[in-house]
């Protein structure tokens, strides 16, 4: 199942938390490498965990961590704009826009997980008013994200080879997988019939990925730009109800939503 959780949510979910970030070290620093931190404990964590973002998880029926991915808007700290600000012309402020970073598969999870993931991306689109995802991704990223409906749209790149890293947005794509054949065909449609609803709740006007090539990209995010604040979760689409609670979070943060299999 999916699990929207907040940082300061973990204390609930010990197991889960734990195991997430273990495969995170088992995968960035272990299989690919990168020179991240890996505690005492062997988990991996970075200065971005502890600014309170918010975590998709998919959660095996044990209690154990799946796959995830963080989110963080870009109205505050974000690796892109700390580290990265060089490859995009300058800083991506925005509350239309988000950062997606710690992209993380457990060891033998099945392709399903990845198509899920996706999936909880649209529903933070559609609860959030979210226009468009930035992330930080390498070449093997690349190919995953094609195989499940989605493309990255590289503003800049450093490095060569399998050492590449590139920034730019992420676009799902609501009507099917992007053109050319992706890695995964099976993958790509049993997606996008998930994903289409979703990208539809949050903006029904969305362009199409014809209309988001770099110079388009960059120009909405300078119109939107807004000083820098403290992270804090973004209030609702004014189409969407409110919860009832003060807090303008996620309806879903701290419940768990089923999917069904990809």
């Amino acid at each position: 199942m999916l699990r929207y959780l907040y940082a300061d949510q973990f204390a609930s979910h010990p197991r889960l938390a734990q195991s997430m970030f273990a495969d995170r070290a088992t995968q960035f620093a272990g299989r690919l490498g990168w020179p991240v931190t890996v505690d005492a404990k062997g988990e991996e964590r970075d200065l971005y965990d502890s600014l309170n973002p918010l975590y998709v998880i998919w959660e095996e029926p044990g209690g154990r961590h799946g796959g995830s991915m963080r989110f963080l808007p870009t109205t505050g700290r974000v690796m892109v704009n700390d580290i990265f600000a060089h490859l995009t012309g300058g800083a991506i402020t925005s509350p239309l826009i988000w950062e997606c970073t710690r992209f993380c598969l457990a060891p033998e999870v099945g392709p399903r997980v990845a198509a899920a993931l996706m999936l909880g991306g649209g529903e933070i689109m559609a609860r959030f008013g979210v226009r468009h995802f930035v992330g930080v991704f390498d070449a093997r990223m690349v190919r995953i994200y094609r195989a499940i409906c989605a493309s990255p749209e590289v503003l800049g790149s450093t490095g060569e080879g399998r050492e590449q890293i590139s920034v730019g947005p992420l676009v799902l794509h609501r009507d099917g997988p992007p053109p050319g054949r992706p890695p995964r065909p099976h993958l790509a449609r049993a997606v996008a019939p998930l994903v289409r609803p979703l990208l539809r709740r949050a903006d029904p006007a969305r362009p199409s990925r014809r209309g988001l090539r770099q110079g388009h990209w960059r120009s909405r995010a300078r119109a939107c730009r807004v000083a820098p604040c403290l992270h804090r979760p973004l209030p609702f689409p004014t189409t969407r109800p409110a919860p009832s609670t003060a807090s303008p979070r996620c309806s879903a943060a701290s419940a768990s939503i089923s999917t069904m299999p990809c």
